[in-house]
Order: structure tokens, then C-alpha cells, then sequence
């Protein structure tokens, strides 16, 4: 505790420094070697056929198991534990599948970056195919996550993951006299006046994570919940005419369209002719789980107090792409289940950074790619290696990622008191053609 002059009690805290980085994108991308950059449709559909086939195999050696417990076959103290064995069994399945249905939504993902392979229509056709199978409107996707690759970590052009801004909450005005608006400074007044406000308790913190990963993929496509603010209120990708869309997209959104009422059709008819619970069992399980993987990993990739948003006067393309973290999916339950998170998933959170630098590198390149490129990002002193992904990262970054100042060019995250993790540090001005330094 420090005093002020009026010996009102006040927080000061040692921040982190990030380095805003000024790096022609030349120089990134010419640290990643050229091999990297070839895509095959031959390659790419292996990974796919090889999600597919595990998936399969996961079903049947569970239906196989499933069979063995019975009294015939299995001696149990209790009759409930029969039941209770193959809730268990059903619920892994669930889990491991729904691991590598997300290896399959990456995929698709790959597709909407034209990274599957050299032709558009595969790409396209593939693409389609592998995300309506999913209940994703595959093009509407494809547009909106184009332009948040593109303004990544902006804050009135990217397209998800936009952080909250003080007046967002409707918190009190910034007052210079009570703290310092990068937020190493706060005094007692303001921090009670903020936790008040925007404070969690830890079950209000946990349900509020657990919400958002169940829930937060269709909120998201249907009424642009965490998406970009200045959009009208219940923006969805499900209408052509949506603000995100330029007119010559409106075939392409009803396309989408009809995927995902494909995708819903097959659904019903499948709960008609197989019973719900098998439905449920197989296919609705993995897929939920799926959609919690997708929010969890992509959350986590754009959201930490480590991470610096920009406003339109400092934003960049490259500060965009490196302001995103790659994080071990899983790593946080050892070696081994990290090795399962990336494999399944097919390395998408492992390889985030290199994945915003260049989106059209596949992900069996990207990990030499990622590698190469780390080595040129190293002497930046950027932060992109985040904390493993799970579960007790995700409780952690949303309660310490609350919002952001209404002011500033370069934003950090604070926390419920009112607290920032980091502060920037802008480049050093350049030299002018004419030779003279120009002061900033």
C-alpha cells in the first residue's frame, strides 16, 4: 500500500512491459521456410479420413463394451453401478470424439482459409461439406473470421472475443485523481467501487466460464454475443442482409443456410428412426463437446491480460497477428494429455501465432513453420506463449480479464479492482527519408 497526498489509501502494483512490435510482415513471413507454404489436397483429406476413421473406432469399441456390461459378463456388488458404468463409458466416448470432431471442424476451418489446397472449389466444396456436418454456416463463417484475421485485436474492426470497455459496463468515468489509467495504480475507493460492480465469486466466476463455453459458439453465430459491438443488437450469420455481408455474399450465406438445415433435417430423422438417447449418445455429446473446444481454445488464443488491443491509430496487421498466444491444449493434465489435445485437434491452439501470420499454411506445415517463425520473434520480447489450455486457465482469464479503458491506442485488459497486468512500450521512432529524427 502506498499513500497519496491526501493519505487515501491507494494499490500500486509492478506491471509487465510488452513491446509493441514494429516488424515489416516481409520479415516474418520470410523466416518461415517455402516448403511450408505447399498445401495438398491429398494430405489434407488423409487427416481427414484419419479423424473420421478414430472417431469410428471410438464408437465401436465403446458399443462393444457397453454390450459387456451385464450381470452375464461383468459381477457387480450393486445394480445401479451397471448403469452407472455405462453413463461413464458413453460419457468418455463422448469426451475423446467430441476431441477429434473438433480435428475436424479445424479442418474445415482450413477450407475457409483456403488452406486445404491450391483449388477454391475443393476448398470451398470440402469446406461446406465438413462444417454443415457440424451445424456451422460454413461461408458466413468464412467471411466474418476473414475479417477478424484481418483486424485481429482491433477494437472496432475485429469480429469476436471484442473486450468490454468501461463504459460497456456503465462503471463510473476514469478519474486521474484516483488511479492511473494503465491501471499499476488504483486507490481502495475505486477497487471497492469496481468489485462491487463487475466482481465474481469463485462459483459466480465458474458458472459464468462454464456458460460461456457451452454456450458461447451459437450465441456467437446467431446473435454476435462477444462479437464486434458497434453491429446491431442480435446480428446473425444465419441472415444475408446481416451488416457483416456486402450484397454479392448473399448466395453464398443462403448456401450456408441450407447446410445447416441439412445437418438439422439429418438430426431429426435420426432421433426418429434411432431413438433420441442413441442420438444423443453417438453424435450430440461429441458435437457439444466440440463446440465447448472450440470456444475454450479460440477464447483463451485471443484473451489474456498479457494481450494488448489496439485502436485504430496503432493498429497494424502484424500487431494484430502477434497479439494472440499459442497455448499446449490440455497441457495442464501432463505430457501425455497434451500430446492427445494437439493431436486431436490437429495443433490448432499449439500453432495459433503462425496461424495469424499466415493462414494458408496447413496444419501438418505448421509446426515446422511455427518453430521457424519463434526463432525470428524471439529477439521482439512479445509474449506468445500462453499457460496451458483447460479448464482452470479459462476460470482464471475470465475473472482477470474484465475490460478495457475507454482511452488509450493501446489497451491491456484489467481486472475487477481495476488492475492491468501489462503496459505498453512504443517502438522508437523511425528515421525519416530525409535523415532527421523525428520525435513521436
Amino acid at each position: 500500500m502506498a499513500p497519496k497526498n491526501d493519505h487515501e489509501p491507494v494499490t500500486v502494483v509492478q506491471q509487465g512491459v510488452y513491446p509493441v512490435p514494429d516488424i515489416p510482415m516481409k520479415d516474418l513471413l520470410d523466416a518461415i521456410p517455402a516448403h511450408c507454404f505447399k498445401r495438398s489436397a491429398l494430405k489434407s483429406s488423409v487427416y481427414v479420413v484419419w479423424d473420421l476413421f478414430v472417431i469410428a473406432c471410438l464408437y465401436q469399441g465403446t458399443l462393444y463394451l457397453d454390450a459387456l456390461i451385464a450381470p452375464e459378463t461383468l459381477s457387480l456388488p450393486n445394480p445401479y453401478l451397471y448403469t452407472a458404468a455405462r453413463v461413464s463409458l458413453w460419457a468418455l466416448y463422448g469426451f475423446c470424439a467430441g476431441l477429434f470432431a473438433t480435428g475436424i471442424w479445424v479442418i474445415g476451418h482450413e477450407c475457409g482459409h483456403q488452406a486445404f489446397s491450391d483449388s477454391k472449389t475443393i476448398n470451398n466444396t470440402v469446406g461446406w461439406v465438413l462444417h454443415s456436418a457440424l451445424g456451422v454456416p460454413f461461408h458466413a463463417w468464412r467471411i466474418t473470421h476473414a475479417k477478424h484475421h484481418a483486424s485481429t485485436g482491433h477494437m472496432t474492426q475485429d469480429q469476436v472475443f471484442v473486450p468490454s470497455t468501461r463504459s460497456d459496463l456503465g462503471l463510473p468515468p476514469f478519474n486521474p485523481a484516483q488511479g492511473d489509467i494503465l491501471g499499476s495504480r488504483v486507490t481502495e475507493e475505486v477497487k471497492k467501487e469496481l468489485w462491487e460492480a463487475i466482481g465474481d465469486s469463485p462459483i459466480g466466476a465458474a458458472l459464468g466460464a462454464g456458460s460461456y463455453l457451452l454456450g458461447g459458439w451459437p450465441a456467437y453465430i446467431l446473435t454476435n454475443a462477444s462479437g464486434q459491438r458497434r453491429y446491431p443488437k442480435g446480428t446473425s450469420h444465419f441472415t444475408p442482409d446481416a451488416v457483416m455481408f456486402s450484397p454479392h455474399h448473399h448466395s453464398q450465406i443462403i448456401a450456408s443456410n441450407i447446410g445447416v438445415f441439412i445437418w438439422l433435417f439429418a438430426i431429426a430423422a435420426s432421433i426418429y428412426y434411432k431413438g433420441f438417447l442413441d442420438v444423443f449418445k453417438a453424435y450430440l455429446v461429441p458435437y457439444l463437446w466440440a463446440n465447448h473446444w472450440l470456444v475454450l481454445i479460440t477464447f483463451l488464443q485471443h484473451t489474456d491480460p498479457l494481450l494488448p488491443h489496439y485502436r485504430a491509430p496503432e493498429f497494424n496487421f502484424q500487431r494484430g497477428a502477434l497479439a494472440t498466444l499459442d497455448r499446449n491444449l490440455l497441457g495442464d493434465l501432463g505430457s501425455v494429455m497434451g500430446w492427445i489435445g494437439s493431436h486431436a485437434t490437429n495443433g490448432i491452439s499449439e500453432t495459433h501465432v503462425l496461424h495469424h501470420v499466415c493462414s494458408k499454411i496447413p496444419h501438418y506445415n505448421a509446426w515446422e513453420a511455427s518453430t521457424a517463425l519463434k526463432k525470428r520473434l524471439a529477439s521482439l520480447n512479445v509474449p506468445i506463449e500462453g499457460a496451458p489450455a483447460g479448464w482452470a486457465e479459462v476460470y482464471r482469464v475470465y475473472k482477470e480479464c474484465k475490460f478495457v479503458e475507454d482511452e488509450g491506442d493501446v489497451v491491456f485488459f484489467k481486472n475487477a479492482h481495476g488492475i492491468a497486468k501489462m503496459r505498453p512500450s512504443m517502438p522508437e521512432s523511425a528515421a525519416s527519408d530525409s535523415g532527421i529524427e523525428i520525435d513521436k
